[in-house]
């Protein structure tokens, strides 16, 4: 950036918290301004390059360029962002809008993606039940997208899908799943009545490496704290378990999640993959292969086999011979002529 525009940036930058269109941004925090006005808030280099690279357009980008143009990613991103409807802002306006220790500079509003008419399903259609931790929904959001299985997913009174620290955690994951938020069971249980429910549980599940994850199911994660629900118990076909061998009782919701979606990835690579051929011994071009070797006729396997030719084994003389015609032969020896 040049000295020029940096100086005109800085005498035209936002300075006050109580600009409109901070303080618009910051009601975006609470779940209920977001849900009425059908914005979310995003942040950070990596997360914005996600967004753009999904083709995702933002509403409005807040920037503090001296903090954005200090690494080359963040250079190269502030170019991209000058093209939206954007507006710059001091370093200590960005500090009170973001939701992290340390901001990377930049600051974005998205509309949230609008309910699909017809359910969007894949190999695997994933629902969070009574999941209140946000992290934990934002990783498995990412282990979803990861996965490549995943296409849907459906929070089931759980956490805000588009809660900041959850948008963080699945590290633009949002921008390519179709993420149905505040759904109930009485919309999903028709749309996914034909396949068979797995219920994830920390105990007295079959475990989770006998399940045939090469059909098309429905997976099915709950709270840590409170477990899944009843509805979701019913629904369940299957209750599935990761057995725990050291002294831990049970993986968080993320991990376990993460876990058998993976599991299921495995599986059907591994259905994918062609018969390995036996391996063949290379021959150069143009030469036919060598026959084996062929055996004796006489040739007896674990048979005595013949002797002919072979050098007889030796034998010792006997104390006090002195190795004159007198001394007896070995069975077998040749007879030496005497010396003239």
């Amino acid at each position: 950036m040049s000295d020029r525009r940096r100086q005109r940036d800085s005498l035209s930058a936002i300075a006050s918290t109580a600009n409109d269109h901070i303080r618009y941004v910051k009601s975006l925090y609470r779940t209920s301004v977001r849900r009425k006005e059908r914005l979310f808030v995003v942040e950070g280099v990596r997360l914005l390059e996600d967004a753009l690279a999904s083709g995702a357009r933002p509403e409005l980008v807040l920037l503090a360029p001296d903090q954005l143009t200090r690494t080359p990613r963040g250079a190269a991103l502030h170019e991209r962002l000058t093209t939206f409807n954007c507006l710059t802002v001091t370093d200590a306006v960005l500090k009170s809008l973001s939701d992290t220790v340390t901001p990377q500079g930049a600051v974005a509003l998205f509309a949230m993606p609008r309910a699909p008419e017809t359910f969007v399903v894949g190999p695997i259609v994933l629902i969070l039940d009574h999941l209140r931790d946000p992290g934990n929904a934002g990783t498995i959001l990412r282990s979803a997208d990861a996965s490549g299985l995943v296409r849907s997913v459906a929070f089931v009174d759980s956490v805000d899908a588009f809660s900041p620290k959850v948008v963080r955690a699945g590290m633009g994951a949002h921008f390519r799943l179709t993420i149905l938020e505040d759904v109930q069971w009485s919309w999903l249980r028709q749309r996914v009545v034909d396949r068979p429910c797995y219920l994830a549980t920390a105990e007295g599940g079959d475990d989770y490496t006998r399940v045939d994850w090469t059909k098309d199911c429905v997976v099915i994660v709950g709270g840590e704290a409170e477990g899944a629900s009843g509805d979701a118990t019913s629904v369940a076909s299957r209750r599935v378990t990761i057995p725990m061998v050291g002294s831990t009782e049970s993986l968080n919701a993320a991990m376990a999640g993460t876990v058998l979606l993976f599991e299921a990835s495995r599986a059907r690579r591994e259905l994918a993959r062609p018969a390995a051929a036996p391996a063949q011994r290379a021959e150069a071009p143009g030469r036919s292969p060598k026959p084996p070797p062929r055996r004796p006729a006489s040739y007896r396997p674990g048979g005595p086999q013949s002797t002919a030719g072979r050098r007889p084994p030796f034998v010792p003389r006997p104390p006090g011979s002195t190795g004159s015609g007198d001394t007896p032969r070995p069975p077998g020896s040749p007879r030496r002529r005497p010396k003239p």
